[in-house]
């Protein structure tokens, strides 16, 4: 079993080693996408978890422990206190170069990988000792996953399961440890929620939205607060006519 010790011992200084790129994606694997691409998620979760510097959030290229080791590919990879640069010029994630496994994977199911998510790809990242593991199932009946939202933390070396609660409106919510962040299945939709403000993260877009709403807001109440002095002169001024006449 790896462990972050392990890496952080025996981390190597860059050399000339590249991970190939990822295979050609079967058609049914197009789910990935639909979830982290279409939605934004990819990106909400880069300007949410910020400091690029210093964190990974990407996916679809390969993980492994060390060069020439086994390897996969999860659709979704964060990893804090890292190297990205490392991580480009390694095309993927090697534990041994970053100096610890990443700190979440997630998979999105289809019926071309569904099996392999629940089995041998769970397998791997637990031997890698990737301290959680999410998969997402899009359909009702979750029957490529075997349940519509899952995830996996790591306890003494073996992966358990992370509660999943159901919601009121029939979503299902289960909390990421890794993220600060709940993790929802939201009528076949992957939504993050921030705990802090029960509401989803943010992206870029609506964080400029916002601050330019803010913006607006300022920008009437101070033309409020001008039309109001002006008028309160106005008011004086006939206060003064008036007592003079």
């Amino acid at each position: 079993m790896s462990t972050p010790d392990t890496f952080a011992k025996t981390a190597q200084a860059p050399g000339r080693f590249r991970l190939p790129d990822i295979p050609e994606k079967h058609p049914d694997d197009m789910t990935s996408s639909k979830q982290l691409a279409e939605t934004g998620n990819m990106d909400r979760l880069k300007v949410h978890l910020d400091h690029p510097e210093a964190t990974i959030v990407s996916g679809e290229r390969y993980v492994c422990a060390a060069p020439g080791g086994p390897r996969r590919y999860p659709d979704l990879l964060v990893a804090f206190s890292v190297d990205p640069e490392r991580y480009e010029a390694d095309n993927g994630y090697v534990a041994l170069h970053q100096g610890k496994p990443p700190d979440l994977v997630l998979e999105i199911a289809s019926s071309h990988t569904g099996h392999v998510d629940v089995g041998v790809k769970r397998d791997f990242y637990e031997r890698l000792g990737i301290p959680e593991y999410w998969r997402f199932d899009q359909t009702p009946t979750g029957q490529w996953h075997g349940a519509r939202l899952a995830g996996s933390i790591l306890v003494e070396g073996q992966y358990e399961p992370i509660e999943i609660e159901e919601l009121p409106d029939g979503s299902l919510q289960g909390y990421s440890p890794a993220l600060n962040l709940y993790l929802r299945w939201v009528a076949g939709i992957l939504v993050f929620y921030d705990p802090s403000t029960g509401q989803p993260i943010a992206s870029l877009e609506s964080e400029r939205a916002r601050a330019d709403a803010a913006e607006v807001r300022v920008d009437s109440e101070r033309e409020g607060r001008v039309r109001a002095e002006a008028r309160n002169r106005e008011l004086e001024e006939e206060l003064r006519r008036l007592r003079g006449s």
